[in-house]
């Protein structure tokens, strides 16, 4: 049998209801012997009184002719002797008045005695007798019972095929879903056992229908995203292929050059949105020095804030420690720092601090560059969104990827304007 809900009601349900017709076939079975034996044991006493009334005749009592032949009918007379048996021996001994059980020759018998005018009138029948007797309508008794399991076991099944139609249902609705048709299912009519299920899936569908969008939305921006940098490598590479002169085809290589850079800064970035995804990453956190980390990536862009003359360090920096991610919180200082090299202009200046403040580590990246209009705080966090009229290249992930990883671990992500009126973000990341 497949192990399936059905399955187990039926049987469950099926082996309960035998049980109980087997425990009322009992019941049954002995209150109708013992009312049997009353019967006949009636039948006993009845036919002693005949005796005594009619002599030993039987009358046309129609449970007496029934008990023809069935019966021993013995009279004692005052003195004792036996005056009457209906066997052509000796029966069964003689008793006092009233209904007994006894043995005789190894057979039990039910004996009815009776005192009257001097005689005792005594009638017996074999209780194997009795039992045959009876065995001829016991299988009558066990015909209401095969009816009842026949007939509660139909509506059993029936009942339980109606009760697990809402499942059925639910299972026909979701193989009629696709990727493009995620809907909620329809949880009106549904029991109440059915309906938290139904309920957790439309949660769960809709959770995956938001990622899908996503996805595809992501798919899209990137595809739209690499197009300009590909198509500017393959122009310049035709330049530089049908350039007149060294200096043309310098000139043609370095921007060649430039784009390739440009490309690769976004695939990059686009390969860490692509970590970022709660399908993708691992939430394994593990203690990690955010002090050492800052100094680590300040000495990674170094190079690049001195090759444009920009004041590069690092102010306050407390020795805190994270539970998170060593690599997406590098992650969120790289993108952080390239930012703001990307927009100070030369000779300007970048300061990174690290504060404990309240239970939180607040790591705070403050520019001399251009800023953000506060207007536009939230659209830059967005993916691809970029400063309408920005000439500096970008892929316009930084900011997101910066939230991404704060949401990751349970922080936030603040902008505010610089002391020397560039832009000031802030990192707020629990410590606990």
């Amino acid at each position: 049998m497949k192990n399936t809900i059905r399955g187990r009601l039926l049987l469950w349900q099926i082996s309960a209801l035998m049980l109980t017709g087997l425990l009322v076939s009992v019941i049954t079975y002995m209150l109708a012997w013992d009312a049997f034996n009353k019967i006949r044991d009636y039948g006993l006493e009845q036919i002693a009184y005949s005796v005594v009334r009619h002599g030993v005749q039987y009358d046309n009592d129609e449970d007496v002719r029934n008990d023809r032949g069935q019966f021993v009918s013995q009279i004692w007379a005052a003195d004792g002797s036996l005056f009457y048996s209906s066997l052509d021996e000796a029966g069964p001994p003689k008793q006092i008045p009233g209904l007994h059980v006894l043995e005789w020759q190894g057979t039990e018998w039910r004996v009815f005695s009776l005192q009257e005018g001097g005689l005792t009138i005594q009638v017996a029948t074999t209780s194997a007798s009795r039992a045959r007797r009876f065995a001829t309508i016991a299988p009558w008794l066990l015909l209401p019972l095969v009816v009842l399991v026949v007939v509660l076991g139909l509506l059993i099944r029936a009942a339980v095929g109606r009760a697990l139609a809402p499942l059925q249902q639910v299972r026909a609705e979701i193989g009629q879903r696709g990727v493009t048709s995620l809907h909620a299912l329809d949880t009106s009519g549904m029991p109440d056992e059915v309906a938290p299920l139904v309920m957790t899936l439309n949660d769960l569908l809709v959770r995956l229908d938001q990622a899908m969008v996503a996805q595809r939305r992501f798919i899209a921006d990137a595809a739209h995203e690499l197009r300009s940098p590909l198509t500017a490598v393959k122009l310049q590479a035709q330049i530089a292929s049908r350039a007149n002169s060294e200096s043309e085809r310098q000139a043609a290589l370095a921007q060649l050059s430039g784009g390739v850079d440009r490309a690769s800064h976004l695939i990059e970035q686009l390969l860490d949105m692509a970590r970022l995804e709660p399908s993708a990453r691992q939430a394994t956190f593990e203690p990690v020095a955010l002090d050492v980390l800052i100094k680590q990536v300040i000495a990674d862009f170094s190079a690049q804030a001195e090759a444009r003359d920009i004041d590069l360090g690092v102010g306050v920096c407390e020795a805190l420690t994270l539970s998170g991610q060593a690599e997406s919180l590098r992650m969120l200082l790289s993108n952080l720092v390239d930012n703001a090299v990307r927009h100070t202009p030369n000779g300007g200046r970048i300061d990174v601090e690290l504060r404990r403040i309240e239970g939180n580590a607040v790591i705070s990246v403050s520019d001399s560059g251009p800023g953000i209009p506060e207007s536009e705080h939230e659209q830059v966090f967005e993916r691809f969104y970029r400063l309408a009229g920005s000439e500096i290249p970008g892929s316009g992930l930084g900011l997101a990827i910066v939230r991404q990883v704060a949401f990751l671990h349970g922080g936030r992500v603040a902008l505010d304007t610089s002391l020397a009126g560039g832009l000031a973000i802030r990192v707020i990341l629990p410590l606990r």
